[in-house]
């Protein structure tokens, strides 16, 4: 291994890291202001973050394994982790589904969404630089599952944008059912993203991946 791919893996591994101390710290915030608030969008958005801590690890021990050969399927740690993840997203979908026919049914609106307006803008640029910086070192390492994981990272970014929409508009406008929208929002990404873990686990595919993009840069490394 020489020297230049030493330290990109070392900064993978650095990213790695900081996902997941990123995601379990704004995981515990937002589920605290979450229930103190009684913003589902919010609680929604936290769960959500704690589901990635466990993906997190999976992909943590995958960089730890491609300092010393090359990875080109999931290892077993890697495919319970990615079980997981994927079984979580799903009761995390129902639980906020369940939760949303509840919040509608009764009126339920939150006291207010500031703390989800600062969460989400403060993820929103997070998770940008985290993103640009996995697709980066990704295609410098041509790796299939760095930049699948960037793409993990992306719908992370796209859900702090349903969060900021969300308690923004509740904020302005105090209209309750928006943050039940925002909430059923989260709970398409996270069906997604359980959907996505779940044939990742089944197949070992390191690059297994809907969005366009991901795909078009799967591509680009590999042709």
């Amino acid at each position: 291994m020489n020297n230049n791919t030493n330290k990109l893996l070392k900064w993978a591994l650095l990213l790695s890291i900081f996902t997941i101390f990123y995601n379990l710290v704004e995981g515990i915030v937002s589920v605290f202001f979450g229930a103190k608030d009684e913003t589902l969008a919010l609680l929604g958005f936290g769960v959500d973050s704690f589901v990635e801590v466990i993906s997190g690890i999976g992909i943590l021990h995958m960089v730890l394994r491609m300092k010393y050969s090359k990875v080109v399927t999931q290892d077993k740690f890697e495919k319970t982790a990615l079980r997981i993840t994927g079984y979580s997203f799903y009761a995390l979908t129902l639980g906020l589904i369940a939760a949303s026919v509840i919040n509608l049914i009764e009126g339920a609106t939150p006291h207010t969404t500031f703390a989800g307006i600062i969460i989400s803008s403060i993820s929103i640029l997070t998770m940008y630089w985290l993103m640009k910086s996995k697709l980066q070192v990704g295609k410098q390492l041509n790796s299939d599952a760095i930049i699948a994981d960037a793409n993990c990272t992306r719908t992370c970014f796209y859900l702090s944008f349903i969060l900021l929409a969300a308690s923004l508009l509740y904020e302005l406008f105090g209209i309750g059912f928006i943050d039940t929208l925002g909430s059923l929002g989260i709970a398409y990404y996270a069906f997604k993203e359980g959907k996505e873990s779940l044939e990742k686990a089944k197949t070992g595919n390191l690059a297994c991946c809907d969005d366009d993009e991901c795909k078009s840069d799967i591509k680009e490394i590999n042709n």
